[in-house]
């Protein structure tokens, strides 16, 4: 019988997130509307559901004009563009990752993956037989990794390296150069690479002009290497359930859909339909520029709140995506998160996510913020834990 760990992070939500007043546990940026979408695009049409299409299966793999708009977002700046053919649509980038260790991964295999990250990304491939190792950042180096260790991580039958980037939930980047490096060393030793890119192209720290810029890992020029995405972070739109897996590979493409007919045969019609015309040239741009104007805007207020209590929390400042993991201390020594978090929620209704029991134990200490969320939703929130933090921050045990 498999056996896998509860999901975290997905628990705490489930139990919490229906009964907060503020919720900056959430991780997607600011949930937009069909009328706000059309209000965006400069397609003034309307014509973003085909009200007379007959609602079966549809194409299975994903319509064409979605598969094509997907494709042209990453043919941008490369020497070869992306066939639409191998671009394969999931509901949500949680399934597109699902399926794609349950397509790579079995007991035979060895597995490095990027630490901390979304709880899925190491738990499926351990509950389908893999060894795993974690490959883990440090907050004293901003949370990148370390090359090195992973030069020491691998073995023989090392089959897959994932990395999350941008991450959740540090808002960390993995750079254009380390990036090569982790392709350099995957084509030495033959080794698929798998990049969660849900939260990109959300970069509000670094500019498209900056040399370092991080590139998807599609346009690496590496054959084995894989992305998937979703319209739930960066695009706003979590409701619609669609997601993707993107690769130079085709035969990868060909073997997570052949894995996919045991769970779901396509995605709605009407999602695929409204996805489409979020991504299309004439809407997608401005969208991104909403997003990225929220994100921009709300970090600098979460910014606000930890320079205003220096004393008591720290961070390395996020520099794209949704999420920032703060560190929250008395004289040094880490509170503790799980009950900072329940109290906040039981008496000002404002709901965080607390590191060491959704991403891992060593976190002591740690929070994690979704602050691309409303911005007035924001504003309130942080009022509210600045009420907490001076009438009953004392009262949060400590770490022993």
């Amino acid at each position: 019988m498999v056996k896998i760990k509860p999901f975290a992070i997905e628990q705490w939500m489930d139990k919490y997130q229906p009964g907060c007043n503020f919720d900056l546990g959430e991780t997607c940026c600011s949930s937009i509307s069909v009328q706000e979408l059309i209000d965006l695009s400069e397609d003034k049409s309307g014509n973003i559901i085909q009200l007379a299409k007959r609602l079966d299966y549809g194409e299975i793999r994903g319509s064409d004009t979605l598969r094509g708009n997907l494709a042209r977002l990453y043919s941008s700046k490369v020497a070869i563009p992306l066939p639409k053919e191998n671009v394969l649509i999931t509901p949500g980038a949680i399934s597109a990752n699902y399926l794609l260790l349950y397509t790579l991964t079995g007991p035979e295999d060895h597995v490095i993956c990027h630490y901390p990250t979304y709880q899925q990304l190491y738990e499926v491939p351990k509950s389908l037989g893999a060894e795993v190792d974690l490959w883990k950042a440090k907050e004293e180096s901003d949370w990148i990794l370390d090359v090195e260790e992973l030069k020491m991580l691998i073995k023989p039958n090392t089959k897959l390296i994932i990395i999350n980037n941008p991450n959740n939930p540090t808002g960390a980047v993995l750079k254009k150069s380390f990036l090569q490096q982790i392709v350099d060393i995957a084509t030495e030793h033959d080794i698929y690479i798998l990049a969660d890119e849900v939260y990109r192209p959300l970069f509000h720290g670094i500019t498209p002009m900056d040399a370092e810029f991080p590139p998807s890992i599609l346009s690496m020029g590496y054959k084995k290497a894989i992305a998937t995405g979703s319209m739930s972070k960066a695009y706003s739109m979590a409701g619609l359930r669609v997601g993707w897996i993107a690769s130079r590979d085709h035969d990868i493409i060909d073997q997570c859909a052949h894995a996919r007919d045991y769970t779901t045969i396509s995605v709605g019609q009407l999602n695929d339909q409204v996805a489409a015309f979020a991504l299309s040239q004439s809407t997608v741009h401005n969208l991104l520029a909403r997003n990225l104007q929220i994100a921009k805007t709300n970090k600098d207020l979460l910014e606000k709140f930890i320079i205003k209590h220096d004393d008591i929390c720290e961070w390395v400042k996020p520099v794209a995506g949704t999420t920032a993991f703060v560190k929250f201390h008395r004289d040094g020594i880490p509170v503790d998160s799980t009950a900072f978090c329940k109290t906040l929620l039981e008496k000002f209704g404002v709901l965080f996510a607390p590191g060491d029991e959704c991403f891992g134990k060593e976190f002591k200490g740690y929070i994690r913020i979704g602050y691309c969320c409303a911005t007035e939703s924001l504003k309130g929130g942080l009022d509210k834990a600045k009420l907490f933090l001076r009438k009953d921050y004392d009262d949060v045990p400590l770490v022993q």
